[in-house]
């Protein structure tokens, strides 16, 4: 039996970068290794830009990537591992934004993901109806976990150290890092 490789983890946040006490940055503090996007301008809705952040954060990787997306950040997630599915083990996309809400229709299409993705959603979500939700998981072919009444997995929702998350997470990578070896 080969050994289970390795995966780098990689923090993907949305618009205005995660508040203080956002559970992504709860947990970039609790596994400083992991990789973290930077911006120039957290409030300008870039997609190119976000792409050109996970590409810089790429190079000091190890390994095949887990990122790990919220709000914008997993639909930018979502496009990098599709335009380079050879350097993506998977996709954890949390509350992802509705693609329409910013334009993203031609970026964004409902096909599958060239790499496996979990999808985390909330049936209060603001920025992504359950519905669209459930439409975007089986059309993206996602695992989607159904969270409940947990508005957008945010501080404002009370999401910080978000202890189910981070099991979740390192469930769905010890099942990437299976598939890996095989």
């Amino acid at each position: 039996m080969s050994p289970v490789p390795e995966i780098t983890r990689m923090l993907v946040p949305g618009l205005r970068d995660s508040e203080a006490g956002h559970w992504q940055n709860r947990w970039h503090e609790q596994y400083p290794h992991w990789l973290r996007i930077k911006q120039r301008n957290w409030a300008q809705v870039d997609l190119e830009g976000w792409i050109t952040a996970i590409d810089r954060e790429q190079k000091k990787a190890p390994s095949p990537l887990l990122l790990i997306g919220h709000s914008f950040g997993a639909l930018a997630s979502l496009v990098w591992a599709n335009r380079h599915p050879q350097l993506t083990a998977g996709v954890m996309l949390v509350a992802p934004a509705e693609p329409m809400r910013f334009g993203l229709n031609d970026d964004i299409l409902p096909v599958p993901l060239a790499v496996p993705g979990l999808l985390v959603a909330s049936h209060t979500d603001p920025l992504l109806t359950f519905t669209r939700a459930e439409f975007w998981a089986q059309t993206w072919r996602c695992e989607l976990a159904d969270i409940g009444e947990a508005g957008h997995i945010n501080v404002e929702s009370g999401f910080g150290d978000w202890p189910w998350g981070l099991t979740k997470l390192e469930v769905f990578a010890a099942q990437l890092a299976a598939n890996l070896s095989d």
